[in-house]
């Protein structure tokens, strides 16, 4: 068995897209960055108990990654952590306002596309290296 094909069956991962997100990439970034790398448990409800509008689609990503986890690949969902969370800019939706004496100024209502993979937490041992 090579080593690149040992590498994909250890480290089993699950992956959610929600293509259509009514935000721009730049309001989605800072939430991503704060959520790489923790348990997904509390990632869900530092979410639940965000003032932030677009909290919520990322929040029902997170939780179609985690049931595509469980559903999927019997990953254990207590072990499961945020391994990747990145956007991507989707359609510009164009709508122009009316102003003063018969001109127009656009409104630009960008899409975002959110990918959220999961992993499992690898164990580690309580005795560090020696054993």
């Amino acid at each position: 068995m090579s080593k690149k094909a040992k590498k994909d069956t250890d480290n089993k991962i699950a992956k959610s897209i929600n293509k259509n997100i009514r935000s721009s990439t730049r309001k989605l970034k800072p939430i991503l960055k704060g959520i790489v790398g923790r348990k997904v448990d509390h990632v869900i409800r530092d979410l639940t108990f965000s003032d932030k509008r677009i909290s919520k689609d990322i929040k029902k990503t997170i939780s179609s990654a985690i049931a595509n986890a469980e559903n999927n690949y019997q990953l254990d969902i207590d072990n499961l952590i945020v391994k990747e969370a990145y956007c991507g800019k989707q359609v510009m939706m164009k709508r122009f306002r009316a102003r003063a004496k018969g001109r127009a100024a656009p409104i630009l209502k960008p899409y975002s596309n959110l990918t959220v993979i999961l992993t499992e937490q690898k164990k580690e041992s309580k005795h560090g290296t020696k054993g």
